[in-house]
């Protein structure tokens, strides 16, 4: 009886060491521009940058997941991964399903027009009109209280861009730092209207109730950054400032 107790505790053991080996596993949609994209087939930007420099300085092992933006919470409730770094907005309404890192950026909800379309002075004159947004984002909440609009969702906001360059679509939501990066690329573009986006900025979402420790190592080190320079350097890297 013993023996056998014995090797049911080493099964064990090694199904636990088999689990540990991925370490922390990190959900992330890389359509995001400057926050979350792929250059060269490579994971980059300023949250994959931010959490390896986290993790490397508290020595925590990571793994990255691709999902779609609005996978990434039914992930982390199902444990498919154990925490979330795709420029994800922390709201009262997510904060029911997650647990969140402190801020580490705030923005804004930008409003984008095609120069030809004299009529869009601010939000309320997209009522009845078709708006592009990411799935999943508070940009879609904000369009959608808008009065009878027709928002259009896609998981990938360059398609949301497309449409408004080909006037498919009378505009497009987006976050603020998001936006630039499309302005620059496409002068037939510009932004109509600004806003809060009713969020308390972007943070790191983890599972409810189960990483107050691994929290509390990104909340002191993110803080430690910002005192040292690291963060503000970060922050140059990505045109962020």
């Amino acid at each position: 009886m013993r023996k056998i107790l014995s090797l049911m505790i080493v099964a064990l053991f090694i199904i636990s060491c088999a689990n540990n080996d991925e370490g922390l596993k990190i959900g992330i949609a890389p359509n995001y521009k400057p926050f979350d994209y792929k250059q060269d087939g490579k994971l980059t930007g300023f949250d994959v940058d931010l959490v390896e420099m986290i993790a490397k300085k508290e020595g925590i092992k990571i793994t990255w997941q691709e999902l779609s933006f609005d996978g990434l919470i039914p992930a982390l409730k199902t444990s498919k991964i154990n925490m979330i770094a795709s420029a994800m907005s922390k709201t009262e309404e997510r904060a029911k399903n997650v647990d969140f890192s402190d801020t580490y950026y705030l923005t804004k909800n930008l409003y984008i027009k095609h120069k030809d379309n004299t009529k869009l002075k601010n939000k309320d004159d997209l009522t009845n009109l078709k708006i592009g947004v990411q799935l999943g984002t508070l940009q879609e909440v904000a369009a959608k209280n808008i009065k009878n609009a027709d928002v259009q969702t896609n998981e990938d906001l360059n398609i949301a861009i497309l449409a408004l360059k080909n006037k498919k679509i009378d505009a497009v939501v987006a976050d603020k730092d998001v936006a630039r990066g499309y302005l620059k690329e496409n002068a037939e573009l510009e932004v109509f209207f600004e806003e809060n986006d009713g969020s308390s900025g972007l943070s790191f979402a983890f599972e409810k109730d189960k990483h107050k420790e691994i929290i509390l190592k990104f909340n002191r080190t993110l803080q430690e950054f910002k005192q040292d320079g690291s963060y503000e350097k970060l922050l140059e890297k990505y045109d962020l400032k």
